[in-house]
């Protein structure tokens, strides 16, 4: 994500150490550029105008004064479930793993949820197109674009798919000594083939996804198994329903498949065994995915039916994040007992050993996923309850019109007088043509503001630079991702200038309605 300068004007060290030290902004000239609203409701303003703080400090204290504030767009929070890739023994086994924390404004990616599978063991402003899609982030190498969807593989792929073919090709050693060495070949078809699977599992998750014309950014398999990074969160508990179940019904259909074709096979050669294998590993990912706990793709099935029956999309999480809680606790004390037991098909085993550590070991990493996945599910739905509190008419700067030969010096006094804090340059009919940049501002000493023109330190408007006084939550946020800049101004519908919105404000807001609690 692009990155400009920061704002306001230059002071002295004597205003600047006041300022710092009683962390008021000293009165006098405006910190900012653009052209004051023509409606009645003015844009927020925090008082007497005041110098702005460039790249040291809040350039006016807005909503978010009491946060440190950034020069980057903010990204819309973001969530992400992984499934964790235990070290396959017998049977492969499946895992889950968590929920990526919202992403700040300082991080690029906008992922509202992602659905994944283990491996086995905006609106815009009035005018201007509509927003770009946002460079793509990578993760890895990219294997396609089905459903016009980025597909890669992360390097740690390749780290599992490395253990998945040594422990298989051991089990390949005891089922069918005679391969020798080329079991290794079959153990690496078996990896490949599992992970294709997974990727079936997370293009359900995609094509629902897109059927609800939710943007999906990408699908990444990686060692954790597969996540796709659907950007916005669906508007109803069915939606969110159908979105989790699809995959773990593709999974159960996969296993449907690999018995059918078992059945054709002998069960002793290599067909048999993979058949065999793949069917295993498909129906211990349905299997566990189902289990209803937040970050699971159950626990988001049963957020939506927590959801329906109370009508609070907050008490659905809360609820199936605490059953994710206890399915971690779960896991972390019964997965080594069941193991130890032989509840799971293999036999018993006496409480000792490197095989006794490794299952503690993997108990404990699928915990630790699990409920981190659950607490990051609720500070995702905690900031989301706050987004909509992120209003463009209500972090808008005021601000003056300024013709192009304007020296910078009378435009200052200008917006002084008007209590404005940006400044917009406007042609002869009032038209708006660019921003004046506050961190251009800053890099003016004060002796040579009566000689400098406005017109060279400002930034010409882009489509993507004007911004609806009416856009709020993640249409702002999405809006302001398309278009990275430090400055945007806002219209009203009807074309009207309404102010100048500074992406540093909105991530103090965005960082400030984080913190809030529920």
């Amino acid at each position: 994500m692009d990155e400009s300068g920061g704002s306001g004007q230059p002071r002295s060290g004597t205003d600047e150490a006041d300022e710092r030290r009683t962390g008021q902004p000293r009165p006098g000239d405006p910190a900012t550029t653009t052209a004051r609203p023509p409606s009645d409701q003015q844009p927020h303003d925090a008082g007497p105008p005041a110098e702005p703080a460039g790249a040291t400090g809040p350039a006016h204290p807005g909503p978010a004064d009491d946060q440190a504030g950034g020069e980057r767009t903010p990204a819309p929070p973001t969530g992400t479930s992984r499934h964790p890739a235990p070290a396959p023994a017998d049977p492969p086994t499946d895992s889950h793993a968590t929920e990526q924390p919202p992403a700040t404004p300082r991080t690029e990616a906008h992922r509202s949820e992602a659905h994944t599978t283990p491996p086995p063991g905006g609106k815009q402003g009035r005018k201007g197109p509509a927003p770009k899609r946002p460079k793509e982030p990578g993760g890895g190498l990219l294997m396609g674009r089905p459903f016009g969807v980025p597909v890669y593989v992360a390097p740690s792929w390749f780290l599992v798919a490395a253990l998945i073919t040594w422990v298989f090709g051991g089990q390949l050693d005891r089922v069918l000594p005679e391969l020798g060495m080329a079991r290794y070949l079959v153990s690496l078809f078996f990896a490949v083939a599992f992970y294709a699977s997974v990727l079936v599992h997370e293009l359900a998750h995609t094509v629902a996804a897109l059927r609800f014309k939710l943007p999906v950014r990408r699908i990444q398999l990686q060692f954790f198994g597969g996540v796709s990074e659907i950007e916005k969160e669906t508007e109803t508990p069915g939606r969110e329903f159908v979105l989790a179940f699809v995959g773990p019904l593709l999974s159960l259909i996969l296993g449907g498949v690999f018995y059918l074709a078992l059945q054709t096979v002998e069960p002793g050669t290599v067909p048999g065994v993979l058949l065999g294998g793949l069917m295993i590993s498909n129906l211990i990912v349905a299997a566990f995915n189902l289990l209803p706990g937040l970050p699971l793709d159950g626990g988001r099935m049963l957020r939506a039916v927590v959801w329906k029956i109370t009508g609070k999309p907050m008490s659905g999480t809360i609820a199936a994040a605490w059953v994710g809680r206890a399915l971690a606790i779960s896991v972390l004390i019964g997965l080594p007992l069941l193991t130890h037991s032989g509840s799971l098909g293999t036999d018993a085993q006496d409480i000792g050993g490197m095989d006794t550590v490794m299952d503690a070991l993997l108990a404990a990493i699928l915990a630790a996923i699990i409920w981190t996945g659950a607490g990051n599910s609720l500070r995702v739905a905690r900031l989301r309850e706050h987004l909509p509190d992120l209003r463009a008419r209500a972090l808008t700067r005021r601000a003056v019109p300024v013709e192009t030969h304007t020296p910078l010096s009378e435009a200052l006094r200008r917006a002084n007088e008007a209590g404005a804090r940006a400044l917009v340059v406007v042609d002869a009919d009032g038209d708006p043509l660019s921003l004046v940049r506050e961190a251009a501002i800053v890099g003016v000493p004060e002796h040579r503001r009566p000689w400098v023109a406005v017109s060279g330190l400002a930034q010409d408007l882009t489509d993507g630079m004007r911004v609806s006084a009416e856009l709020a939550g993640e249409d702002l946020l999405e809006v302001l991702r398309a278009t990275p800049a430090t400055e945007y101004l806002v219209v009203e519908d009807s074309g009207e200038i309404y102010g100048v919105l500074s992406a540093a404000d909105v991530e103090k807001a965005f960082v400030k309605a984080m913190a809030r609690p529920s």
